[in-house]
């Protein structure tokens, strides 16, 4: 089976969960291509797990670009007459389906629906756009029930199939505590003051600025407490601003973009994602399997990651800098309570989100959708079957 993985974009989550599928795809035996702009994470890594990288340049946002972009992916197309065509993300969902238009087996991935993303006019045209391009994708493929939910409440038709994002258990795995206190020295935190880690692109979808707000209220409650903010984003400058208005900026660091941030997992007491969308956030699955207890916010995915008993503990309302604040207090304050919360979480993570599941249940979807060649009911008429 040859499969032609297109994404935009190339770093963070999106680009961990294409890596991954390509290095199982590979030990599987298939032919694995994907297509993304050059200069990011994703090419490289893609690369070195097995991938042949084709040069596809696409901003990450649609623009007046987009219809060259979409030309650009249909002579890959082409070219490479792929068994499969898996798009990931909103910008590859669109060049993709335009590129396309349902002529090869077209599995979409939104990593979180793009009409979440925007408010208004550009919230309505999203949500057209995907009403309409469901008739080019031969499965619709969740990460999460939420995310799927939100879909059919959105008016989306498709063929839905769920699979919830995996991580590599043999990679993430919890730190002994001679690790843990040698994570910390290396990275020159006092081993004795709670740690909270936020680990996500630096970007309004993460929520760091609520965080920001939460930690005001954080540093008056429980002073000695720091918080790490792990990621590199457009919205890094403001933050950063945003730091210094604080009671005591030294006790917050902005480290930038590390390509491995497991040496950040082991340090922590908790890591926190205050996101105001998601599909299913893949950080919080990392830590959990290194064993570090976590605190969301309730978008999409968020429920459905965390052990089910944990739920009144780990999961916030999204945009309540004053619930977060409430939660992030109580937590930091019992750090051996986050140890026992992690490892709950470790053994919740090996039971449900094994990345050798992904890989087995998405081999299954493409198997489906390549023998039947079935097309969503009621858009068979509109699909071309060929170039």
């Amino acid at each position: 089976m040859t499969i032609l993985h297109v994404s935009q974009p190339v770093e963070g989550g999106v680009a961990r969960v294409v890596v991954d599928l390509v290095r199982g795809q590979r030990a599987a035996g298939c032919r694995v291509l994907v297509a993304c702009p050059p200069g990011g994470r994703l090419a490289q890594e893609a690369a070195a797990a097995g991938a042949r990288v084709l040069d596809w340049p696409a901003e990450r946002s649609p623009g007046p670009g987009t219809v060259g972009e979409a030309w650009r992916l249909r002579r890959i197309l082409r070219r490479t007459a792929p068994d499969v065509l898996h798009l990931h993300s909103a910008k590859a969902g669109l060049a993709g389906r335009l590129a396309a238009r349902g002529c090869a087996p077209t599995v979409f991935q939104p990593h979180a629906w793009s009409f979440a993303a925007v408010e208004g006019r550009l919230a309505l045209v999203g949500l057209r756009w995907e009403r309409f391009a469901t008739r080019w994708s031969r499965s619709l493929l969740c990460v999460s029930e939420r995310e799927k939910a939100d879909g059919v409440a959105a008016g989306l038709v498709a063929d839905w199939r769920v699979v919830p994002n995996g991580v590599d258990l043999t990679h993430f795995t919890p730190a002994d505590p001679a690790s843990r206190r040698a994570a910390r020295m290396t990275l020159g935190l006092e081993q004795s003051v709670p740690l909270a880690v936020c680990v996500g692109r630096l970007c309004r979808q993460k929520g760091q600025d609520v965080l920001l707000d939460a930690w005001q209220r954080v540093q008056i409650r429980l002073p000695e407490a720091r918080l790490v903010l792990v990621g590199g984003g457009p919205d890094a400058d403001a933050l950063a601003a945003r730091v210094r208005t604080l009671p005591d900026p030294s006790r917050v660091r902005l480290v930038g973009d590390v390509a491995d941030p497991r040496l950040w997992l082991a340090a922590a007491d908790l890591m926190v994602l205050p996101s105001r969308w998601e599909g299913m956030a893949l950080a919080p699955l990392e830590a959990m399997a290194c064993g570090r207890a976590v605190l969301l916010t309730d978008v999409a995915g968020a429920r459905e990651c965390v052990p089910p008993g944990e739920l009144g503990r780990s999961v916030v309302p999204p945009e309540n800098s004053r619930a977060m604040a409430e939660r992030l207090v109580e937590l930091l304050s019992d750090r051996i309570e986050c140890e026992r919360l992690g490892l709950l979480a470790r053994e919740h993570v090996a039971d449900h989100h094994d990345i050798r599941q992904v890989i087995s249940q998405v081999a299954a979807i493409y198997r489906t959708i390549v023998r039947s060649r079935v097309v969503p009911v009621g858009r068979a008429s509109r699909v071309p079957q060929r170039f």
